[in-house]
């Protein structure tokens, strides 16, 4: 039965794009809907899924008896990358539009103190590393998992994991934060999700389902107007995003290694004309890559498939050919468990089983191996190929650090991208993307592109504060993006850069727009680290501890500093640097250098971008 305009809350435009939006909802979702459109004009949604009417009288939800909920709502986000950051901001909108009061924050700018006084809490965070809150989460997850965290009883909280299950310690970030709220008292509004790479579908339903249960407050007052309902149920995208990519022409793609060099770094510079696309210094670009063709054609051979057979690709149910599928679709580089486990599923003799039964040896799978090497291994040949490709992730964007200033280069952003080559097993192996345009990507061509933003690694608001630059390889990317920013606004800030690769003669990235730079002011202070030049081999660390006396004045006056590359080794390496020096030239415990490191991270004086 059909919803009539005169005896519901919407109007006819209204009513036909809810009729249209019902079959795809929650059942979360569809609840809240349904018990908004009965306080409101004695309205249910069907079980088929349209909007039907009764002809009962309004009463409403919350009698005298019952405790009104709060309408105030508090989001925090924990992010490294932007992904936890933007979905937060999503999440305040839809809760905005309800009608509900929300407080949004970064979790490196919330006090923790004032935990006690929230009475919904919803958090969307991250896990970086091996299982390590992102910078911006650490001092909230070390309060709550001290002796100084408060009961906290009467919270109601959500949890909104971001993870990646081909890293060991899946969405662990976000496990801890739930684990630790139900300790201290508090009680889940909608069970904790957590999300792989591919997160867009399962945080869309979590928003639906917290909204779903905060939806008390909302129809007990009254205020959500019918065009806040629309707005909750359809969120809406940008025209270009992560969801729908824009095609960017390719302009130019350029090897910056000299001859002789062992290493291949592609400078690719790309148009956004016509796009509507706008970036910042420190934001990433998401590109869609394609699997090396070798291996695609390698696995449909081992599986003995018919490579124009036709297969599913997404939940609308569009069909391309196998080959165009894993080509373009899955990914078949990365061994994540729970593909492991539903390929134990369609051939339990596989012994797969046994594989994911021995976490050890299951971890050392993930870290060596391709799914061709798990087909070869296992004897998966039988699986049908409709059946195998249902169980494979979708292939996900590779985020880079942009490497130009849009003031500088307007309607265009440009990479640096160090192409990844090794053999293991007896196999050449490839860097998805990085190899995708080192071999296969020419001027003309176009990839699907986002602009992924990152509030986490910005330049100082104040042009005259001081900033260190530590980006060693590829990981100076930002850094030439931040200096042509400085340029074209006439920033009057001094400004220091750490680069280090292995050969002055053949790897110095960018040298001649960095000699430029100095000449010009714009870059006051330069040091380089070439590891491979001397017997001995030297790291931008080290510079940094020959310079250990001027780079402490530099923190005294105020500057901040930014670290871009290597997470596992290098990033780890420049904070002990950092720490070495604030004992030695400040006269600090250690103890007391974490916490001045803690803290510069707390003021924002102290970013990384690291991967």
């Amino acid at each position: 039965m059909e919803l009539q305009v005169t005896n519901s809350p919407f109007n006819q435009e209204q009513v036909e794009l809810l009729n249209r939006l019902l079959p795809t909802l929650t059942d979360g979702q569809r609840a809240w809907l349904s018990g908004y459109i009965a306080a409101q004009q004695g309205c249910v949604v069907g079980a088929s899924g349209s909007i039907a009417t009764q002809t009962v009288q309004t009463t409403s939800l919350v009698t005298e008896n019952t405790p009104v909920a709060s309408k105030e709502v508090t989001v925090l986000f924990g992010s490294q990358t932007g992904n936890s950051s933007g979905l937060s901001k999503k999440l305040a909108k839809k809760l905005e539009e309800q009608g509900l009061q929300v407080t949004l924050s970064s979790m490196g700018d919330f006090k923790p103190n004032g935990l006690k006084k929230i009475e919904n809490l919803l958090i969307v965070v991250s896990t970086h590393g091996e299982g390590e809150p992102p910078d911006n989460a650490i001092p909230l997850h070390e309060f709550l998992n001290s002796k100084r965290a408060p009961k906290l009883d009467g919270l109601r909280y959500s949890v909104l994991a971001l993870g990646d299950t081909s890293y060991e310690f899946f969405c662990q970030t976000g496990k801890d934060f739930d684990i630790r709220l139900q300790e201290l008292g508090g009680t889940p509004l909608v069970p904790r999700v957590d999300c792989d790479v591919d997160f867009d579908e399962l945080a869309a339903e979590w928003m639906n389902d917290v909204l779903a249960s905060l939806s008390t407050a909302a129809t007990s007052t009254g205020s959500v107007t019918s065009e806040a309902v629309v707005a909750a149920v359809s969120g809406g995208e940008s025209q270009f995003s992560r969801t729908n990519p824009f095609q960017a022409e390719v302009l130019e793609n350029l090897n910056l290694n000299g001859r002789g060099s062992d290493r291949e770094t592609r400078h690719v510079e790309l148009s956004l004309e016509g796009s509507n696309l706008n970036y910042e210094p420190g934001d990433s670009l998401g590109v869609f890559p394609e699997n090396h063709p070798r291996l695609v054609d390698e696995l449909i051979a081992a599986m003995e498939w018919n490579a124009d057979e036709r297969v599913t690709v997404n939940r609308a149910g569009d069909q391309v050919s196998l080959r165009e599928a894993i080509l373009r679709h899955f990914e078949i580089t990365a061994v994540t468990k729970p593909v492991v486990e539903q390929l134990a599923k369609l051939k339990p003799e596989s012994g797969l089983s046994d594989l994911l039964a021995d976490d050890s040896e299951f971890r050392k799978v993930m870290n060596s191996c391709d799914l061709l090497d798990i087909v070869q291994d296992y004897g998966l040949q039988g699986i049908p190929a409709g059946q195998f490709v249902a169980v494979l992730r979708k292939i996900p964007a590779r985020l880079y650090s942009i490497a130009s200033s849009a003031k500088s280069f307007p309607d265009e952003v440009h990479l640096t991208v160090r192409a990844v080559r090794y053999e293991s097993r007896g196999r050449e192996r490839y860097g998805v993307c990085s190899v995708h345009l080192a071999e296969r990507i020419e001027a003309g061509d176009s990839l699907p592109i986002y602009i992924q933003h990152n509030p986490n690694f910005k330049l100082p608001q104040n042009p005259d504060t001081p900033i260190i630059m530590v980006g060693p390889g590829t990981g100076v990317a930002p850094f030439r993006s931040f200096l042509g920013e400085r340029e074209e606004t006439g920033a009057e800030g001094k400004s220091w850069l750490f680069y280090g690769d292995q050969h002055f003669s053949t790897d110095f990235l960018y040298q001649t727009e960095w000699q430029r730079w100095l000449k010009d002011g714009v870059l006051t202070k330069m040091d380089v680290a070439f590891s491979r030049d001397t017997e001995q081999k030297v790291y931008v660390q080290h510079r940094m501890l020959e310079h250990s006396k001027e780079l402490y004045q530099w923190l005294q006056e105020g500057a901040s500093v930014y670290v871009c590359g290597d997470e596992k080794r290098m990033a780890h390496d420049v904070h002990r640097a950092l720490a070495t020096i604030l004992e030695q030239e400040g006269g600090l415990t250690p103890e007391q250098a974490a916490e001045y490191l803690t803290r510069l991270q707390q003021e924002k004086r102290y970013q990384r971008d690291v991967y």
